[in-house]
């Protein structure tokens, strides 16, 4: 009980002053036989009786322009060790670089985790020259001002740390502590100097200093290493080396010292940034390095020589020493700031102002209910401040809803649909948690699409010109992707996630007043309690016998598991309100179908549809009730051994109108796709062997009255679905938006119906 009340006292966000109060109750400790009497004894044991994994927070000045500014950091080098010599990790982590092939003839390679990119090829060959047989510990920083209040304007500017050889499965799920807070830099507006452009050079310097401080003992040990011991306790000779940087556009230009709307990574002109085809070349890291190299040689001198190299005159950036690193290629891509927050973004104005935001919106409006799409009852168009999650949300069905729209001046909306085709399909591959050179060249000509068809914006006025910064990086994409492995290595997204653990919910838990000290201390007692549980956790649970881990390429489909509920919906529904209420017309006429059908499925000649159908008109149902259910779900399944938890992947409603406290919810009848035969893998083998059909009844027979229904060499499925066809798929997608056009299947003019196993579902 000692242990349960502090860790729910330090987990849990109670401050220190409502516990105390809780515990100054009469009785209350004492009945809990708690070893604490308010916060402050809670805290002395925390501090001085538990352990702790990670280095603690230093306070140092660091002066910048005649002002001393506070930095909180860890020693980098502890903090690595702790990550690496994390038992939870000992298991999955990477000690040297691979080539992953999908081929037996090893011609297409394979790209995912950091480690099966060419940099940790590239850079361990390097190293080899230096020091034979050593282990590069991939660094990764981030860094990304926050603001923590709403009217004081007060802000944290944190930066994170990890390290690649650790998967990114497991990297980007903060609950599995594979990033550590490495500092807290000063977060200043330097109002004192009037000059915006000193201001903004003070700041860089300024950034850069802090960061130099940080990093600093990375530039004595890069070359030599040292010996670390993993989670399971194999001493190895390892080199800390930095790797890449995770940042929006704004902390990559203060990274790398670029001006405002050019290329962090490159020497592309900035109005050629809207171009697919323009040449541009990674920016000259050593002629960048010469032009630094110049700070001795008085003020004007460097800042020429900076703006011959095309940087900012930046005084000793916290990469110039570092061993090994080229910031302008550690540099990646931000698929939630350049594509969702960016370009899609742009892309939604676009159409707003080419369709008008009125039409768009009332196709909105219309949008069924589905498992994957969030509604937007009152349109796209007036939404402000969207978030990642809802531009996300808008891509899957942004395309469908500028199907068919009427461009103004009666210009063809071919090139407008090939445009949002070629964008929305670059979105989805750049998110590849696997890629090979063929999709990476697919990545490529998506990207192609979109820029062969682009003009049709400047045709309807919406665009003068595409020179965008956003637009322009997605050209690194594929090289990058090859340097670094996929995306999902380093999207902000997973890091900006760390700031409500990190940031918000530390300076939550202060008093506002000297805050950084005070998050400093909350965020080091919180991971010794966190620490401590899973101690506590693992010896309650005793040791276990664990399969080695394999890195494998991630599998391109989730392997899924359809679930049903263990009790119905409904019990005793009537037949004839299966027919009014859940729209299922025909249920009596396809039931005695189905049955019919299935009861001579062994017959050596299969039953012409006239006789069928005289058979199936003989047949009387010995009930006059079902069991219904409403939802039928299919759950992830942890195929990689990461210990993921099991999530709703997809799901399918049929359910009758019903009253809620909002009012009538209208009834819901969600399309699938069903496997109709010869297609063993429903999830990878595309449209053939499925049909697409609308789901209205999911039910179960009485199995009292099987053996009235069915012989007995037959065996009946389990669940039933009565379901209205659509229209076969075509043998082509449409050429411009690339998706299948279907309509109801009619039969005499009326709505096609049948009747099919749930296990044949595959969505």
């Amino acid at each position: 009980m000692d242990w349960e009340v502090a860790r729910w006292a330090k987990l849990r966000g109670v401050s220190s002053t409502a516990l105390s109060d809780l515990l100054a109750i009469e009785g209350v400790s004492e009945h809990l036989s708690l070893s604490f009497k308010n916060a402050n004894e809670l805290n002395a044991i925390v501090n001085h009786e538990l352990p702790t994994g990670r280095p603690k927070f230093k306070r140092e000045q660091i002066i910048v322009a005649g002002e001393a500014f506070d930095v909180y950091y860890r020693d980098v080098i502890e903090c690595v060790k702790s990550l690496y010599g994390d038992p939870d990790f000992a298991n999955y982590l990477a000690f040297a670089p691979e080539r992953h092939y999908s081929d037996e003839d090893e011609t297409i390679r394979l790209f995912h985790d950091m480690h099966t990119g060419k940099w940790w090829w590239n850079t361990q060959k390097k190293l080899d020259q230096h020091s034979p047989g050593g282990t590069i510990i991939p660094i990764i920083i981030s860094s990304d001002k926050t603001q923590v209040t709403l009217f004081r304007n007060k802000s944290v500017y944190p930066v994170y740390l990890t390290i690649g050889n650790i998967p990114k499965e497991i990297r980007r799920k903060p609950s599995r502590g594979a990033h550590i807070l490495l500092a807290y830099l000063p977060c200043t507006r330097l109002e004192h100097i009037t000059n915006k452009a000193s201001r903004r050079r003070t700041l860089a310097n300024l950034y850069h200093a802090c960061l130099s401080r940080v990093l600093a003992p990375l530039k004595s040990i890069e070359l030599e290493g040292l010996r670390m011991a993993s989670g399971d306790g194999v001493l190895r000779h390892c080199h800390l080396l930095f790797a890449s940087f995770i940042g929006d556009y704004p902390e990559q230009l203060l990274a790398a010292g670029i001006k405002f709307g050019e290329c962090p990574k490159c020497d592309m002109d900035i109005d050629e940034t809207g171009s697919n085809t323009a040449p541009f070349h990674l920016r000259n890291l050593g002629k960048v390095l010469d032009a630094l190299a110049t700070l001795g040689e008085g003020s004007l001198s460097f800042v020429r020589a900076c703006s011959e190299a095309g940087i900012k005159p930046i005084v000793h950036p916290f990469w110039e020493d570092l061993p090994f690193t080229n910031i302008f290629r550690a540099i990646t891509p931000d698929v939630l700031h350049q594509l969702y927050q960016g370009l899609i973004k742009h892309l939604l104005g676009w159409l707003s102002a080419a369709c008008g935001a009125a039409e768009l919106d009332a196709r909105c409006r219309r949008l069924p209910p589905n498992h994957h799409i969030h509604l937007f009852s009152k349109g796209i168009t007036s939404l402000s401040r969207l978030s990642g999650t809802e531009h996300a949300q808008i891509c899957r069905f942004l395309l469908g809803i500028v199907i068919g729209i009427r461009l103004p001046n009666n210009l063809n909306a071919g090139r407008l649909l090939r445009a949002v085709r070629g964008l929305l399909d670059f979105l989805y591959l750049a998110q590849y948690p696997c890629h090979s050179s063929e999709t990476l060249q697919l990545l490529d000509d998506t990207l192609d699409l979109f820029h062969d068809n682009k003009d049709i914006f400047i045709e309807l006025g919406v665009r003068s010109n595409f020179n965008l910064p956003k637009l322009h990086a997605t050209r690194h994409y594929s090289a990058m992707i090859m340097m670094l492995g996929t995306t999902d290595n380093y999207n902000t997204e997973y890091t900006e996630r760390l700031h409500i653990d990190f940031v918000k919910d530390a300076y939550r838990a202060t008093n506002h007043k000297d805050e950084f000290v005070q998050m400093t201390r909350w965020l080091e007692r919180k991971e010794k309690i966190m620490r401590h549980d899973k101690y506590v956790n693992w010896r309650h649970a005793g040791v276990e016998e664990t399969e080695p881990y394999h890195s494998r390429p991630p599998d391109m489909s989730f392997r899924r598991l359809q679930t049903m509920t263990k009790h119905p919906s409904a019990k005793a529904v009537s037949i004839d309100k299966l027919v009014e209420e859940y729209g299922a017309t025909y249920f009596r006429e396809a039931l005695a179908r189905y049955i019919t059908q299935l009861s001579h499925a062994n017959d050596p000649i299969p039953l012409r549809s006239q006789t069928l159908d005289a058979l199936a008109r003989d047949i009387h149902f010995p009930f006059r009730t079902l069991s219904v259910f409403h939802k039928i779900k299919w759950l992830s399944v942890d195929a990689r051994g990461h210990g993921d938890a099991t999530a709703t992947l997809d799901s399918v409603h049929a359910r009758p109108q019903r009253s809620s406290d909002s009012g009538l919810r209208p009834r819901r009848s969600d399309t699938a796709l069903v496997n109709i035969g010869g297609n063993p893998d429903v999830v990878n083998g595309g449209i053939e062997g499925v049909r697409v059909g609308q789901v209205r009844v999911v039910f179960l027979l009485p199995s009292k009255m099987l053996p009235l229904l069915f012989p007995p060499t037959v065996e009946v499925p389990n669940h039933l679905a009565y379901i209205e066809w659509f229209t076969p798929f075509p043998s082509a997608p449409d050429r411009h938006h690339g998706l299948y056009k279907l309509s109801r299947a009619l039969h005499g003019g009326e709505k096609n119906s049948k009747y099919r196993a749930v296990g044949k579902y595959c969505t």
